[in-house]
């Protein structure tokens, strides 16, 4: 999404104006009209008002709770909703969720998956193809090359990052070593291509912490597959 995309509307509601202000810097730079509104009753007037292709809301915010107005929302609209919560216990994730929030994020979090994660469920809503891989508390973005867990960066070079698209992009099922030649050197060569493979996995996996296991897992004699996760899943 490039800052063209002035048509897409988004509502921020939290009730600390420090990050009202990150929130909305964040989504206009990427080319969101921003909304705001510091509690869950102004919030409402405004969705009730307005036109939006997004909400983003604070789970603690006065007045209407984040999890009171998701649930509004949802009687009315299948508008996507990101959940903002300084909460990192398991059941407060649940709770926004099972009020009907599509994503969620926990603070301190990173401006830019933010405005990432917001591209991808809009595009998603609007039927439009994403840059964006999201596989639970990993995002990909293809366009700039860039890996996030957790809501950090990840360092990794180019040839990584291509690496691990396409086991995001075929996450659940194998990927041989044929394949990751063809699509990521670009090279029907297998000479040497194994040893090239596995040492870019082993890279990988440390770029992501640990052992990186939960993320890339050998298959025997076939090459590598990325098993589908929940967000939370591997805090």
């Amino acid at each position: 999404m490039s800052n063209t995309h002035e048509d897409v509307r988004v509502l921020v509601v939290d009730d600390e104006p420090q990050i009202l202000l990150i929130m909305r810097y964040a989504l206009e730079t990427q080319g969101f009209q921003v909304l705001s509104a510091p509690d869950g009753a102004r919030a409402w007037q405004s969705f009730s008002r307005e036109k939006l292709d997004l909400v983003v809301l604070d789970l603690m915010i006065p007045v209407i709770s984040g999890v009171e107005l998701a649930r509004r929302i949802r009687t009315a609209s299948d508008v996507p909703i990101i959940m903002i919560t300084a909460l990192s216990e398991e059941s407060d994730r649940i709770r926004g969720l099972e009020a009907g929030a599509d994503d969620y994020l926990t603070k301190p979090f990173s401006p830019r998956e933010l405005a990432l994660r917001a591209q991808s469920l809009v595009r998603r809503w609007r039927g439009q193809r994403s840059d964006i891989l999201m596989n639970g508390d990993l995002l990909i973005d293809t366009g700039e090359h860039r890996v996030f867990l957790n809501g950090h960066g990840v360092d990794m070079s180019d040839t990584e990052v291509r690496f691990l698209e396409l086991l995001a992009q075929r996450s659940g099922s194998e990927v041989s070593y044929q394949e990751f030649l063809n699509q990521v050197w670009k090279t029907v060569d297998q000479s040497g291509g194994k040893d090239m493979i596995k040492t870019t996995a082993y890279r990988v996996r440390r770029a992501l912490g640990g052992d990186g296991s939960e993320w890339i897992q050998s298959v025997r004699g076939v090459g590598y597959r990325m098993p589908r996760r929940s967000r939370g899943e591997s805090r």
